[in-house]
């Protein structure tokens, strides 16, 4: 009888790389021209998951996140990972924006993947186990074109494939 090969598809994200690029993007912040005299903060709250960027208007909300996102790119970190909660205005007419750090599989997507690899009409299983999605077969190749098909499902959390055997 043939092997099972299996692998799981998570959301899981390491603070450490994350702290890590809010503390590159916070040093980059410091050394901008545009940004000068300006209100511009970039912090994160680790036990609340949050990021919070203040700034005085939208626009440089808007450039303080793509500094931020690009940071996090940079550390292998999805832009998917950040979620907007809520904006609201701050003394002195500025703005902060709140963003949630998604660091798990909602059981919501969990199922549209099991869906879609059922779909695929593959000779593979899947199962939702806590927040994580494991999937198995017989053949690596199989497993490979689960992996491509649910890398293009247009999903909120970032997908983090591991434990492939």
């Amino acid at each position: 009888m043939a092997k099972d090969h299996y692998f799981d598809i998570s959301a899981k994200l390491d603070m450490m790389e994350m702290k890590n690029a809010v503390a590159q993007a916070q040093k980059e912040l410091a050394t901008r021209f545009d940004f000068k005299g300006l209100v511009a903060d970039i912090e994160l709250n680790e036990k609340a998951k949050t990021v919070t960027l203040s700034s005085s208007s939208e626009q440089k909300i808007d450039a303080l996140k793509d500094i931020l996102i690009s940071k996090l790119i940079k550390r292998e970190i999805s832009g998917k990972s950040l979620h907007e909660l809520k904006s609201e205005g701050i003394s002195g007419g500025n703005v902060k924006f709140i963003y949630r750090i998604i660091d798990s599989l909602e059981s919501d997507e969990a199922k549209k993947i099991v869906k879609a690899i059922k779909e695929l009409k593959l000779k593979v299983t899947s199962s939702i186990q806590g927040d994580e999605v494991r999937v198995s077969g017989a053949k690596i190749d199989d497993l490979q074109k689960v992996m491509a098909e649910v890398r293009k499902l247009d999903l909120n959390a970032p997908l983090v494939f591991g434990n492939f055997r």
